[in-house]
């Protein structure tokens, strides 16, 4: 592929503007400057500097991000920063969208991609994707509370009761809540229907990937070919 369609394509810009950043020595590829926007290399493994900075070549966007409170998993945000704020701005040039919003004020892993049928493979309610959340109530909860998530709770709005897949419990206030489902404010709403409140919500899982203990709040990575096959379906 020609130099200046790989760094379109990576989100650096139209191509002429791309072609100019290359006239101007402001790219290496595999080491070496390169001034040429029309040589050609293969994108396999391929790295790259712009203006110093080191990329890979991704044919398709696939990340973590370990989202703080107080930022919207929105382009357009209302009252607060955006996550996607916390990109690289070639990122979100290549228009990544956040695969299951979380609120504002919850924490925690989100997936993000540009890759339409992995958007839709990960968040369609058909697929059943697991997705664990560590709960802080502000009452301490019991047996027969957790009995009653596992049962259903009926919420406002909803035909059916709706119930957790898993609640186990981790101390007298917190719980690991495993759902399948993404309704509008669902952990929030399931514990109002046991008479509790949620304090503090942080996702910590999606299907087989956890959060990395490693990731700090803010902070986004790859995800490499570990990280994917954990999402993908198991029987």
């Amino acid at each position: 592929m020609q130099l200046e369609r790989i760094l379109q394509a990576q989100g650096f810009g139209t191509r002429k503007l791309c072609r100019i950043m290359i006239w101007n020595g402001e790219i290496t590829v595999n080491g070496k400057v390169c001034e040429d926007p029309n040589a050609d290399f293969a994108t396999n493994n391929l790295s790259y500097t712009v203006n110093g900075e080191s990329w890979d070549y991704h044919e398709k966007s696939y990340l973590m991000l370990h989202k703080p409170a107080n930022y919207e998993c929105s382009h357009k945000t209302q009252h607060h920063p955006t996550i996607y704020s916390l990109l690289p701005h070639p990122l979100v040039e290549r228009d990544v969208q956040c695969i299951g919003r979380l609120d504002e004020d919850t924490t925690g892993l989100i997936l993000i991609s540009d890759d339409g049928q992995f958007i839709h493979r990960m968040s369609s309610p058909k697929h059943k994707v697991p997705k664990i959340y560590e709960v802080t109530c502000k009452h301490a909860i019991d047996e027969q509370q957790i009995a009653h998530i596992l049962k259903g709770v009926q919420l406002v709005d909803e035909d059916l009761p709706i119930a957790a897949l898993a609640c186990e419990q981790i101390s007298d206030r917190v719980i690991h809540m495993t759902l399948a489902e993404g309704k509008y404010h669902q952990v929030k709403r399931m514990l109002a229907a046991i008479s509790n409140r949620v304090e503090s919500l942080k996702r910590i899982q999606i299907g087989q990937l956890k959060l990395p203990v490693d990731l700090e709040v803010g902070q986004w990575r790859w995800l490499n070919e570990e990280d994917l096959n954990k999402l993908k379906p198991h029987s």
